[in-house]
């Protein structure tokens, strides 16, 4: 087949289902998905049997994928479907997180999520978020272009949304939070904001975090000086005698300051070049067994379902996934999956040089930057370079809300990337301009479209 052919042929491919270099990574995920999820999954197969978490997962990416073959069908610049995508998704997040807040259940010490169907089903807000600050940005940012460039306005109201979305997660995280920040931060670039403005913002959000931390870390010590005050008058109580209970003292003993912890953290992670000379202790075992996971892995590996530290490592099966995909498969196949979101997110900005407007520039690679950053933070935090959080690896780490979340990520992305294909195409014309009025502004980044897709 000749190189024009070739090109022709992968163009077709591009307006009938959106680009097949997204596709092929997505499928690539896929299967690593499954393969690695139930290598992973020993300490879920003794407490639910041998099938079921593999059923499990089998489940939420089937329903993934359902989303994503939808959503690549759907012209991305329809009213209705921005619409749901931008305010409709925003009010259930937001929705979501405040809920959680205030009533949401505890898993590892903070309040992180939701349960819609008792044993079945269980939302996380955070995850939701992620996916909801991109359209909304991309919006603000295509409303407020101004000789290539984004308003003043356009930006305050970026950071009251970023801000907004930050102080309601990072009590559930303080690594979603951060990514929220990157993922900011590459559509600021993207939708042709000036270094100046971007600086600024950046000052801003750490101003703000600091103001946040502090009080946060006073509130914290109260209440822990209030506690230790329950547990003496409670210790000094005569047998027998009426105890005060301090119903806020229950949920505390489940919900833990964070402050406290991200400080912990930080500091372990400081001196974490010393874990070799350390014991094994619950406080550092998952930093411990995931480093003895991917030194045993050594270059190639020990082969696919031979783990030895997944049946030791707490959560191997999610935040630490990446470690038993480095053990199974070695330096080589850590490198091979990194290397397939730094594709993805390489590929989306191919796709956006040759967009026409900002909108659809903004939504692929926000929805690209969202996927790579959260699985660049998972490896990050896997091998020692962050301090220890939970991050799951995108469409790889078990859990219904990310797979879904990722999902949707995608099928934007491949609704963008075919409509944009589209263009000048006679058979399947497409509308160049959006339906809803101001969301026409001009791409600051495109290239022609010669030879783009060679």
């Amino acid at each position: 087949m000749s190189p024009s052919e070739k090109t022709n042929r992968y163009t077709e491919i591009s307006q009938k289902h959106g680009d097949p270099w997204i596709w092929g990574i997505y499928i690539m995920l896929l299967i690593i998905s499954v393969v690695e999820s139930y290598s992973a999954s020993s300490r879920e197969i003794a407490s639910q049997g041998i099938y079921m978490p593999i059923i499990k997962q089998c489940l939420f990416l089937g329903i993934g994928a359902v989303f994503v073959v939808l959503l690549q069908r759907v012209d991305y610049n329809k009213p209705r479907f921005l619409y749901i995508m931008i305010p409709g998704l925003a009010i259930i997040t937001v929705m979501s997180l405040l809920y959680v807040m205030f009533f949401g259940e505890v898993i590892n010490g903070a309040r992180r999520a939701m349960t819609l169907v008792p044993g079945l089903i269980t939302l996380q807000p955070a995850e939701l978020a992620k996916l909801s600050i991109v359209t909304i940005l991309s919006y603000i940012f295509a409303k407020s272009q101004k000789n290539q460039d984004i308003s003043n306005k356009g930006l305050v109201a970026a950071a009251f949304a970023v801000a907004v979305y930050g102080g309601l997660m990072i009590r559930s995280g303080l690594t979603n939070t951060l990514l929220l920040i990157a993922i900011s931060g590459s559509m600021l670039l993207i939708g042709g904001a000036r270094l100046k403005k971007i600086g600024i913002l950046m000052v801003f959000f750490g101003i703000m975090f600091g103001f946040f931390f502090i009080i946060k870390h006073n509130n914290d010590k109260k209440e822990e000086t209030f506690k230790e005050t329950q547990r003496e008058m409670q210790f000094e109580a005569e047998a027998g005698s009426v105890i005060v209970e301090n119903e806020a003292d229950k949920g505390a003993s489940k919900e833990v300051g964070r402050s406290g912890t991200w400080k912990n953290r930080v500091r372990e992670w400081w001196h974490s070049d010393s874990l070799v000379y350390r014991p094994i202790t619950a406080k550092n075992q998952q930093e411990m067994f995931s480093r003895m996971a991917q030194a045993h892995g050594g270059l190639l590996g020990v082969g696919v379902g031979k783990s030895r530290e997944c049946s030791r490592l707490p959560l191997a099966f999610s935040d630490y996934i990446y470690s038993i995909i480095v053990e199974e498969t070695g330096l080589v196949g850590g490198i091979f999956v990194l290397l397939l979101y730094l594709s993805l997110l390489g590929r989306a900005a191919m796709i956006v040089r040759r967009s026409k407007r900002v909108l659809p520039s903004l939504l692929v690679i926000g929805m690209a930057s969202f996927i790579t950053f959260q699985a660049l933070f998972h490896m990050a935090i896997n091998v020692g370079v962050f301090p220890v959080s939970g991050q799951p690896l995108p469409l790889i780490s078990k859990g219904g809300t990310s797979i879904f979340v990722i999902s949707v990520a995608f099928g934007v992305m491949l609704s963008v990337s075919r409509t944009i294909a589209n263009y000048g195409n006679k058979k399947n014309k497409v509308d160049e301009t959006p339906i809803i009025e101001g969301l026409d502004a001009e791409n600051p980044t495109e290239i022609p479209p010669k030879n783009v897709w060679k």
